[in-house]
């Protein structure tokens, strides 16, 4: 499981003209799924996440988590995360999750999210999405 997450002030997801999940302050989350992906996984990846203490605190210090700060989650699923690009000129995806496996594990991961933060939206699973923030 890869993630890239990114602190947002606002963060929006469209498919096909519409907007299907915005957030305010929060997290912007890329989620890549392998193959060998577990729940168990998951929740460790979910928990930490969740954890991090990267939003400043009064003084400056980055010394806040996204549950002391309000925070909100948009989790957009990115099979591109597992892209090998060392041979050729076309990337291979084979170390990414077969879909349904993968669809059940980005929905897991996200059912995992609410446990931690109350807003957690997200995209559309395979689907050719925009993301602004």
């Amino acid at each position: 499981m890869r993630c890239v997450i990114q602190v947002v002030q606002h963060a929006s997801v469209t498919v096909d003209g519409e907007k299907i999940g915005q957030i305010g302050r929060g997290f912007l989350i890329l989620l890549g799924v392998a193959d060998t992906d577990t729940e168990a996984l998951a929740d460790r990846m979910v928990k930490k996440i969740c954890s991090l203490r990267i939003f400043p605190d009064e003084n400056g210090k980055t010394n806040c988590s996204l549950a002391d700060v309000g925070g909100e989650l948009l989790v957009v699923s990115q099979f591109t995360l597992y892209a090998n690009c060392k041979k050729g000129n076309r990337p291979s995806f084979t170390e990414a999750g077969a879909p349904d496996k993968a669809n059940a594990l980005y929905e897991y991961f996200m059912a995992k999210c609410r446990d931690y933060v109350p807003t957690v939206e997200h995209g559309r699973f395979g689907a050719d999405m925009k993301v602004e923030l």
